[in-house]
């Protein structure tokens, strides 16, 4: 919605309230109401309820109709309501904080479904609910394409339809051009790791699962056809596999021995579910897990600097040797 991004202060709150109340009227009418009553029940003028339904239509692609002087919102427009206890509300808002500070990206779907948990959670909650979007709008750059592509990749992971996409292959390698390929979307993961999301699927072209960056995905447009579920790949069970996102490569032993300073930092978390934490007498501690690819772990283990020793794999060590080497270098040492 543009007056999440363009007004400051009370007036882009005011906006993005009034927005959510005229969608929670359209919904209670499902027969349709006209403008004059839904500026009676919010407090405000017709003419402003008339400017609001054309930007919500229009920047927030909701499906608003119009008809004899009555407006309302198409059947499915909104999910069932949920009926949240506050500690289920608390763990929902909490989640939705993780995915604040793992996007980079300005989402109006999570504006809004951050808005519309602030109305049921006590004031002290809400008013952290509404600083957290706040300053999430006053940060984060807003992006009509990656949101177009993200509402074409939403409808075909619920529909269970096959999407056609244009991704940018040139990141890694400025000579390629944007490749086209059919995808069945099976999953849509964010990543903590690179601050993105991420689109899991069938290529077509590739005949193969592959994983998709969404930011790089440059256009996408559902098609007729649909899909039925791979009998032979859960994704919750891969994930468990994958370090963060990465879940279509090969299962390895991964172990990193951690030095006495960093040790128990380590150990106070559960950074994968088939982790096996080995204390040694020097008050050091071997970290052992099972990860499908090195990428992502990698850049793990290069956080925690000289306090890290790769044990195995060999050519992990070999890769985070030379990645050290390689940064020691750039310093002048």
């Amino acid at each position: 919605m543009a007056g999440f991004v363009s007004d400051r202060g009370g007036v882009k709150w005011d906006r993005a309230a009034r927005y959510l109340k005229i969608a929670m009227v359209l919904h209670a009418h499902p027969e349709g109401i006209s403008a004059r009553d839904i500026a009676e029940r919010i407090g405000v003028s017709k003419r402003t309820v008339y400017r609001d339904l054309d930007a919500m239509s229009l920047d927030a692609a909701l499906p608003i109709w119009q008809d004899g002087g009555r407006w309302g919102l198409e059947a499915g427009a909104f999910l069932p309501p949920l009926n949240l206890t506050l500690h289920e509300a608390m763990t929902l808002f909490l989640a939705a904080r993780v995915l604040a500070k793992a996007s980079d990206e300005q989402d109006t779907e999570l504006i809004g479904a951050f808005l519309k948990l602030a109305e049921i959670l006590p004031p002290v909650l809400a008013e952290h609910v509404r600083a957290t979007i706040d300053a999430f709008v006053a940060t984060v750059a807003a992006d009509e394409r990656f949101t177009r592509v993200l509402r074409v990749l939403t409808e075909a992971w619920a529909q269970r339809r096959v999407v056609a996409i244009a991704y940018d292959a040139g990141v890694y390698d400025p000579g390629k051009g944007p490749r086209r390929t059919r995808v069945r979307p099976y999953l849509i993961e964010p990543s903590a790791l690179t601050h993105a999301l991420y689109l899991i699927g069938w290529d077509e072209e590739r005949s193969a699962r592959r994983t998709f960056k969404v930011e790089r995905i440059l256009e996408a447009a559902l098609t007729p056809e649909t899909f039925a579920p791979d009998p032979d790949w859960d994704p919750v069970t891969a994930l468990r596999d994958g370090w963060d996102v990465i879940a279509d490569q090969p299962v390895v032993p991964i172990a990193v021995r951690f030095g006495p300073a960093v040790a128990r930092r380590v150990a106070e978390t559960r950074w994968h579910p088939s982790q096996r934490l080995e204390w040694r007498g020097d008050g050091s501690l071997v970290w052992r897990g099972l990860v499908a690819g090195t990428h992502e772990v990698r850049v793990w283990i290069l956080g925690w600097g000289a306090d890290a020793e790769v044990l195995e794999p060999r050519s992990l060590r070999d890769e985070v040797a030379a990645e050290l080497r390689s940064a020691a270098e750039a310093y002048g040492t």
